[in-house]
């Protein structure tokens, strides 16, 4: 099978999905259905995040699997925060905790503490 196409050819607006069919019974549905926010992301973005969450979110695990450096994992992983398409955590709160972070040489324990502190949720990804 292809992949969705998730942008209009013509106008490179977003596509809207307009009918579903079972494979299996042939059951179809029409209707106005969102693809949701992953398919929103271009397919480098889509594949970062893949290998984000199979990395388990260590930066060293990425950068290994990938063969980028530390900032230029870290910028990809901001990209993908900013972006209109997620809204999982403000990338300014990401940049803060990350920053915090740094400035007092922070282990996994202190940046629970400081996701607490800034309102990003337990266990959501800051960039180090």
């Amino acid at each position: 099978m292809y992949p969705v196409p998730t942008e209009c050819p013509v106008c490179h607006d977003n596509l809207l999905v307009t009918g579903l069919a079972c494979r299996n019974c042939g059951t179809a549905l029409e209707g106005r259905f969102s693809m949701g926010r992953l398919f929103q992301l271009t397919p480098e973005q889509l594949h970062f995040v893949e290998v984000f969450l199979r990395c388990e979110g260590k930066i060293n695990r990425v950068q290994e699997e990938l063969g980028l450096s530390y900032p230029t994992v870290r910028s990809r992983l901001v990209d993908v925060a900013e972006g209109d398409q997620l809204d999982v955590v403000p990338a300014r709160q990401v940049r803060e905790v990350a920053a915090a972070g740094d400035a007092a040489g922070a282990d996994e324990a202190d940046l629970e503490a400081l996701r607490v502190c800034h309102g990003v949720s337990p266990g959501a990804p800051v960039v180090r």
